[in-house]
């Protein structure tokens, strides 16, 4: 899959092989097209944001255009998963957990069709029910569809099923400039070697690298903050290893408030089970730390004192999670994605931009891919139509005059 290709002009060249230009690439081929995927490191490394065991899916949001997206999504990991002949997406029920009253968990429980809990001793309640502590105030409700991603055998599925129908997929490639050449229709991508890519089209996904790319290619600033977070697995105490495992039914768990927690069922180490913190501290992701968030008063803490309030019979805090695995979420101020054109005079809307997926992104992989992929051959999403997805929420525009875009809780 990595080998240099023979021809140097495609009709669309993806810039970075994370889960969404993974995405991007696999819907650019499906219609026919050539396309070149160019990746800066190896291939399903673990220097971004979309490597590691497991990620969640939901449809549970506080802004109305997020649901949608997720059933779309759903749609399309379901199609993917027929033409490779495995399954990447283990469904799952999912519990939010949140205050009553409070107008974000309302709301995304509302635009998520979720439904509150049977109360204690109702036949209708699910015995893993028991495995959670509700504070007094507090709400818990289930919703679907919703489930646990296998991220890079989902990130390996599409690059494969992309070759597959012709993609030439290049790793180890990092990509410099993207430039148009003279007056004409050419986009040309230009890599650290000095080679040249042509393209009609290019579409940009390089993740937590999208401001510095952006920044060179147009001197614009594209307001994408890399953080530092931690994935933590922990251990189940004795006597619940099976009770809190996908098999049994256990649900992908989130939390509303500052900061958020969320956690997904015991699937990829047995005995262990993830539970996170939402976000962490800005990195450079030239320049990181790995041991950010390891030390006392740092995420693990943070969150072995959340476990300890809300799931104190079934986790064990005690010496700290089992594993740490470093990853980084790309925020935009709003945590709004950016799906748009780059634009101007010199671009138009040969080159599209995918970034800023704010650490709730990589569920809606396929469907951001297919609009992308979209936008870069059509000029518009019919699939975005269809779907009745506004894609104005989601404009670098939205930004001019005002850095913090539509910034509330999502």
């Amino acid at each position: 899959m990595a080998a240099p290709p023979a021809e140097r002009s495609f009709d669309v060249i993806v810039v970075g092989a994370g889960i969404i230009g993974s995405c991007a690439a696999h819907a650019v081929a499906s219609r026919g097209a050539s396309v070149l995927l160019l990746e800066r490191f190896d291939l399903l490394h673990q220097r971004g944001s979309s490597h590691g065991e497991s990620r969640t899916t939901r449809p549970t949001y506080t802004r109305p255009q997020y649901p949608p997206m997720v059933r779309l999504a759903h749609r399309l990991w379901h199609e993917a998963e027929r033409d490779a002949g495995y399954t990447v997406l283990t469904p799952t029920p999912h519990l939010d957990l949140g205050p009553r009253d409070a107008p974000a968990f309302v709301a995304a429980m509302a635009n998520g069709g979720a439904t509150e809990l049977a109360p204690a001793g109702d036949a209708s309640r699910p015995a893993w029910a028991e495995a959670f502590r509700v504070p007094e105030g507090w709400a818990a409700a289930t919703s679907g569809p919703a489930g646990v991603i296998k991220a890079t055998k989902a990130m390996a599925m599409f690059q494969t099923l992309a070759a597959k129908m012709g993609a030439v997929v290049r790793d180890r490639t990092e990509v410099v400039d993207v430039a148009r050449q003279g007056e004409g229709n050419t986009i040309v991508v230009k890599t650290s070697t000095g080679e040249e890519f042509h393209g009609g089209k290019c579409i940009i996904t390089v993740g937590a690298w999208a401001s510095k790319l952006v920044k060179s290619i147009t001197g614009a600033d594209l307001p994408v903050q890399p953080v530092h977070t931690l994935v933590c697995y922990w251990r189940v105490k004795p006597g619940h290893e099976e009770e809190l495992t996908t098999e049994a039914g256990f649900p992908t768990f989130a939390t509303y408030g500052e900061p958020g927690f969320y956690g997904t069922p015991s699937m990829e180490y047995p005995g262990l089970i993830k539970v996170c913190r939402n976000g962490g501290p800005p990195c450079d992701p030239d320049g990181r730390d790995w041991a950010t968030g390891t030390g006392a008063g740092g995420i693990a803490e943070i969150v072995a004192r959340w476990i300890d309030e809300f799931m104190p019979g079934v986790v064990d805090t005690t010496g700290g999670p089992v594993l740490r695995q470093p990853c980084m979420c790309c925020m935009t101020p709003d945590e709004d994605f950016v799906i748009d054109f780059l634009g101007g005079e010199e671009f138009g809307k040969d080159v599209v931009v995918g970034a800023g997926f704010s650490g709730h992104g990589f569920k809606m992989g396929p469907a951001v891919g297919k609009i992308l992929a979209e936008l870069a051959l059509d000029g518009e999403s019919g699939t975005a139509a269809e779907a009745g997805l506004e894609l104005e929420h989601y404009l670098i525009g939205r930004f001019e005059g005002n850095p913090m875009g539509k910034a509330t809780s999502h």
